[in-house]
């Protein structure tokens, strides 16, 4: 049978969204999934997003990377779904939502720039060469030279299931300095198993990352990515960061129809 679905994408970090409140797609079905994300026989996507009816916010996120398998909580994702959420005039200009790692509130501006509130950060492990923390998402974040031409997937990938992180494997950051308040960021993702063009959850990492080794003073830091650029602000007391917020651009792409 055949199914709308949407197409968004947030600095490059792309999507496939889908109304799903009255419960119409198979969420187990994690071949199905990996089919409509792969970038030749399906629509092609870093992640399958739905949107569902949640009792006590706005609507409820579940998300899938590009293997099939449900996930921890994507930032650009859900800059996106708060725009999905606009455009199927769910919300006007706020939303509250439910993701994995809880509630979240955002706006959006007649731009499509959306600020999504991330969770607070209180644990940040620091070790001799890099830095990490959970923000919705597990990160490693790691400085390093000439980013522009790194292997960032094959020495991510090695980082990644290292003995580091155990079974589930980390995200991994590699990050350059730009200026004092801007930073250069590749991101390597588990469960797509390659470079994105962006990562919210691992620009935030970034951020909070810089600000705890002293790279940089400012309170609110841009992050260029190879999708593009985007903003993150926090307020620090000591190693804990609150009032995290993330914001840049979500872009509708396409509509289209799929089998399920």
């Amino acid at each position: 049978m055949q199914h709308t679905f949407y197409k968004y994408q947030g600095t490059g970090n792309d999507f496939i969204m889908v109304d799903n409140r009255e419960n119409t797609f198979p969420k187990n079905d994690t071949k199905l999934i990996s089919h409509l994300c792969h970038r030749r026989f399906g629509v092609g996507a870093d992640g399958l997003i739905l949107l569902e009816n949640d009792d006590v916010t706005d609507f409820r996120m579940v998300y899938y990377n590009s293997d099939g398998n449900e996930s921890t909580m994507c930032g650009n994702g859900g800059r996106c779904i708060v725009a999905f959420a606009h455009q199927l005039d769910i919300i006007e200009n706020e939303a509250e939502f439910m993701a994995i790692d809880g509630r979240h509130s955002a706006t959006i501006d007649e731009k499509g720039i959306v600020s999504l509130q991330m969770k607070d950060v209180n644990t940040i492990s620091v070790y001799e060469n890099y830095v990490f923390l959970d923000t919705g998402s597990p990160h490693h974040v790691e400085m390093v030279d000439k980013l522009d031409v790194f292997d960032v997937k094959g020495v991510g990938a090695n980082i990644r299931y290292s003995g580091l992180y155990g079974d589930k494997g980390s995200n991994v950051n590699f990050v350059s300095q730009e200026e004092a308040d801007k930073f250069s960021v590749r991101t390597y993702e588990r469960g797509v198993e390659d470079e994105t063009y962006s990562c919210g959850t691992g620009v935030t990492a970034v951020a909070i990352a810089m600000k705890m080794l002293g790279k940089t003073t400012a309170d609110a830091v841009v992050l260029e990515t190879p999708g593009g650029e985007l903003k993150v602000s926090f307020t620090q007391n000591g190693r804990q960061f609150k009032n995290v917020f993330l914001t840049g651009p979500a872009k509708f792409v396409f509509k289209g129809d799929a089998e399920w």
